[in-house]
């Protein structure tokens, strides 16, 4: 389900025409409309429509946390705060592979996602591509990636390939002291990819979703 349908859903269990939800929060009500059939795919005003509609922002954004008629659906086996914690840029896997060079990419061009969980101030947000990691992940969903985050075994990660500078996302998987990249998707011809100083641990996912 996207926002959209999350709020209209929210709306009519609260008995609000478009028009009266539109004046409590604070938007004309063709604004709201253009959200709710989905025209508007990331709206600005999230924290002023989920005040309106007595939920968590998190709860319209990603379909997680409560409303406070106590529906509730977890998405993510990652802990929610208790608030949306910072708007991190959605930037590109090449520009991913770059992110230790952070003052070359252009951060302040790039869309803004509101980060549910705890982040640093260096997380940044990807679309996944391509299908070495379904079941788990599919194209299109939407990871947050932390830099400051403890990679360890088990973690999925942002990995960048030195050899092209560009990233790739796996599970990182350590045994024996030697450390892999592992593909999610039983199919995939390259199962595990050693690491041997061929690439460098980007950072952790610590939240996926469905982009909206």
């Amino acid at each position: 389900m996207c926002i959209g349908k999350r709020i209209k859903k929210r709306r009519k269990e609260l008995g609000l025409t478009q028009v009266q939800l539109a004046e409590k929060a604070g938007i004309i009500q063709q604004s709201l409309q253009k959200i709710e059939n989905g025209t508007t795919k990331t709206p600005r005003n999230v924290q002023a429509l989920a005040s309106a509609l007595d939920c968590p922002p998190e709860f319209l954004l990603f379909g997680i946390g409560e409303a406070q008629d106590g529906e509730k659906s977890i998405n993510s086996n990652v802990s929610l705060g208790p608030t949306l914690k910072a708007a991190v840029p959605l930037i590109s896997w090449v520009q991913a592979g770059a992110w230790s060079e952070i003052s070359e990419i252009k951060e302040y061009d790039a869309d803004r996602y509101l980060c549910p969980v705890k982040c640093s101030d260096q997380t940044f947000a990807l679309k996944v591509h391509g299908v070495s990691m379904e079941p788990k992940f599919y194209e299109g969903d939407l990871i947050f990636v932390d830099p400051e985050a403890e990679c360890i075994h088990g973690s999925y990660v942002v990995a960048r390939l030195d050899d092209n500078n560009e990233a790739t996302f796996k599970q990182l998987i350590i045994e024996s002291g030697q450390k892999f990249l592992k593909a999610a998707n039983p199919n995939w011809p390259e199962q595990l990819i050693p690491i041997n100083g061929n690439c460098t641990l980007v950072g952790k996912i610590i939240f996926a979703g469905k982009s909206f």
